[in-house]
């Protein structure tokens, strides 16, 4: 028997249990009956931060960014492209800093874009600074 994981829906933050081998056949949530992979990062925020980071069982690559940031401006497409690519073994998340305060310095983030992977809840992982598409993915890849 396949082992379950858990994944929080980015449409309504609810905490589902898939079946780990089906994963690739785009599961749906429970409660609001959409997919549970998108193909494009999820905004985070104080209220559904913590939800999102400590209850998926996948990992989680959250951008910390801002709107006035051209760096940021550049990496926003290469990240909703690496989405894409990454799901379903990574969700992909974003955080925009001026809205979110707190959430930058409770993870100390001083400069953007800012790259955490999350794994169970905990940091595995940090790059700041603007990539390419090969770049990311290979970089998230070799720390998952």
């Amino acid at each position: 028997m396949d082992p379950s994981l858990h994944i929080v829906c980015p449409n309504c933050d609810t905490t589902n249990r898939v079946i780990s081998n089906r994963l690739v056949d785009n599961p749906r949530c429970g409660k609001c009956k959409r997919a549970l992979f998108t193909g494009r990062p999820v905004e985070l925020n104080h209220s559904n931060f913590q939800k999102h980071i400590g209850s998926s069982q996948i990992p989680v690559l959250v951008e910390f960014w801002a709107p006035g940031c051209g760096y940021c401006q550049k990496m926003a497409p290469v990240f909703a492209q690496a989405a894409s690519r990454l799901e379903p073994r990574v969700h992909l998340s974003t955080v925009n800093t001026q809205a979110e305060q707190p959430l930058a310095g409770q993870f100390n983030v001083s400069g953007v874009p800012t790259l955490v992977l999350f794994r169970s809840g905990k940091e595995v992982a940090r790059q700041s600074g603007a990539m390419d598409l090969d770049t990311l993915i290979g970089w998230v890849r070799s720390r998952i």
